[in-house]
């Protein structure tokens, strides 16, 4: 790894331009997925800057402050992506298209890039492909006991070569909520193109600007996020590795994102490629004084978040968050709100971050189910994306108190 690619970034991830322009200045927080255990609660905790800017050049919004890749994303990293069901449904579906756009023969190679759990490749495997996973992280391993064949090791010009050799070239390759993770963009989209067969598709699902914005998302911008991408940008990062994008698509995974079709060579675009560049241009995508906007609602619903939650506890409220997903640390650590508001955090049973603390902020993670036992008055609703889907889930299951959607208006549900 070379020192250039970690640390302060003063030119721009992808065009290489000096022009970055402040946006929103989040404070120093800590790595979203490094919790604590009781006994390094009592040591020295560390925090990393998080601004968001924008090239003034090619119009890529991105945090300038790249974490070596070890720590974000250590052998112990807690995500499991077979534990969201909004997941599982996306990826099934993205077999599905695929195979009717882009058809494959039985034994024809997928590779997944930071292919977690082997979730995704669960859905192409039982349609008949060889299914190959790239996962740096300890995760690599339940996917291998789960019959999904994944190399524990980053995707890099090493990996790249080493699979070209044993597996042959790739007739998709994929990067779901990862395309945006990896430091180097020029590098990963040339490994990429080198990986694919000639007549092969990447596909990548990234955050999109779009509905961070539109929907105040801004508890997606963390240390794992290096980039939040819109399309224009991303056709140009595309260009250095000779791929065109062929399609792309918004979809509603991880609160909104965009999923993005791309191939070797010179190739027709389709007109839902023309018809998203137009929309973003109207959204004012590319025009810092519409970002500007976006930055000061941010910091006004911190301040209605927090006064919000404040006057509930003044009236002796019990306040307990579901869910302790990577980005509800960005929302917990830029409000600032702590164990002294909310009492802990209820996990899905079998989460890995149960038993742990918050980075940042310190508030017990414990299996949902005490929700059920204690009966707090309030519960703040940190997965706000599937907001709907998580009242609705605990409603059913017998919880009786009321919900706190805390984005993009605080808000309280019966």
């Amino acid at each position: 790894m070379k020192t250039r690619e970690i640390g302060h970034q003063s030119l721009c991830q992808i065009c290489k331009a000096p022009n970055l322009e402040s946006i929103l200045d989040l404070g120093h927080q800590p790595v979203v997925q490094e919790y604590l255990t009781e006994k390094t609660l009592k040591e020295p905790e560390v925090t990393y800057p998080l601004n968001l800017v924008r090239c003034a050049e090619c119009g890529l919004v991105q945090i300038d402050y790249i974490v070596d890749p070890k720590i974000v994303f250590p052998p112990d990293y807690p995500y499991r992506t077979g534990l969201t069901n909004m997941l599982i449904r996306n990826f099934l579906a993205l077999a599905d298209t695929l195979e009717k756009a882009y058809p494959w023969k039985k034994g024809d190679l997928i590779v997944d890039i930071g292919s977690n759990d082997g979730t995704l490749l669960n859905g192409f495997k039982a349609k008949g492909m060889k299914v190959l996973g790239v996962e740096p992280t300890g995760a690599a391993k339940v996917a291998n006991k789960n019959g999904v064949e994944t190399l524990e090791t980053f995707f890099d010009k090493e990996s790249v070569t080493k699979i070209i050799k044993k597996y042959g070239k790739a007739h998709i390759v994929t990067a779901t909520n990862v395309f945006a993770h990896i430091n180097d963009p020029r590098s990963l989209v040339k490994n990429i193109a080198s990986i694919l067969d000639k007549d092969g598709v990447f596909v990548s699902e990234s955050q999109y600007l779009m509905d961070i914005v539109e929907k105040l998302e801004f508890d997606t911008i963390y240390h794992e996020h290096l980039r939040f991408y819109s399309l224009k940008p991303l056709m140009k990062l595309f260009e250095v590795a000779g791929l065109t994008v062929v399609d792309a698509e918004c979809i509603g995974a991880a609160g909104g994102s965009i999923r993005v079709y791309a191939m070797k060579g010179k190739r027709t675009q389709s007109k839902r490629v023309r018809e998203i560049i137009t929309a973003e241009e109207v959204a004012g995508l590319y025009d810092a004084k519409k970002l500007a906007v976006f930055a000061n609602k941010v910091i006004n619903a911190k301040r209605d978040l927090v006064t919000l939650l404040l006057s509930l506890k003044k009236q002796g409220a019990t306040l307990v968050g579901l869910s302790s997903a990577a980005r509800s640390n960005t929302l917990l650590g830029f409000t600032k709100i702590n164990g002294h508001i909310l009492d802990y955090l209820g996990e899905k049973s079998g989460s890995p971050k149960i038993g742990l603390y918050t980075p940042g902020t310190h508030i017990p993670v414990v299996d949902e189910a005490r929700i059920f036992i204690d009966k707090p008055d309030y519960i703040v609703v940190l997965s706000w994306h599937i907001g709907q889907e998580l009242v609705k889930k605990m409603k059913e299951l017998g919880y009786r108190g009321r919900f706190v959607i805390p984005l993009p208006v605080p808000t309280v549900v019966e």
